[in-house]
């Protein structure tokens, strides 16, 4: 299967293209910077990408903090503006399967800026016209970052004390391995029912359970 990939540098890009890599799928990193791993490197700044080659499916994991950012602008022109670059770019090279990763909480009517940033982005991807859309929002991520994120890093050492009172709707909250939505994105590549998607923290568990080959 070949498969486009951007923020392959990130926390869960970088673990969907080892598992990408290690399952025989060829993945295509697209980016400002190289991964150094990727089957293939397209280096660009997303408001000037390439043409892109046709695969069976497009991943989008990029993301960022308004803290490294910078500022509130800055924050959108990664989390939704290079987005939709990308998945402009995707669409026009006749890819029909759109995988992204936003955050529990996404609403185009939230108060909350993060979270109406990630539900515009969510909103306008499907306008774009891709047989099936795939949008996964987990709740706090687990593994080790590249860079630093202080708060992410607090709430990571309390999480095994947060996520015992998510329950009901809260559970959606549920802190997740950045490996396990990984993998969760990579089952999604074989999915061709069309529609749009979303899934959140028991929806992923649910997809990363092994096959009961017909027993209950």
């Amino acid at each position: 299967m070949d498969l486009l990939l951007a923020g392959g540098t990130g926390l869960v890009g970088g673990e969907f293209l080892m598992q990408g890599l290690e399952a025989g799928h060829r993945v295509i990193s697209v980016g400002r910077r190289p991964t150094g791993k990727a089957s293939q490197e397209i280096v660009s700044g997303f408001s000037e990408l390439p043409d892109l080659p046709t695969a069976d499916a497009a991943l989008c994991a990029l993301g960022t903090t308004i803290r490294q950012a910078g500022s509130r602008a800055a924050f959108r022109d990664v989390d939704y503006s290079a987005v939709m670059d990308f998945a402009t770019a995707a669409r026009n090279a006749d890819i029909n399967h759109f995988l992204v990763v936003t955050a529990v909480g996404a609403r185009a009517e939230s108060s909350v800026f993060y979270s109406r940033i990630k539900g515009e982005l969510e909103r306008a991807l499907q306008t774009l016209g891709f047989s099936r859309l795939d949008i996964i929002r987990p709740g706090l991520l687990l593994g080790n970052r590249k860079e630093s994120r202080p708060v992410e890093s607090l709430l990571q050492r309390i999480a095994p004390i947060s996520d015992r009172i998510m329950r009901g709707d809260w559970r959606r909250y549920h802190s997740i391995q950045a490996r396990q939505v990984a993998h969760c994105l990579l089952a999604l590549t074989s999915q061709t029912v069309p529609g749009v998607f979303i899934h959140h923290y028991d929806d992923i568990k649910t997809l990363l359970e092994p096959p009961t080959d017909g027993i209950t």
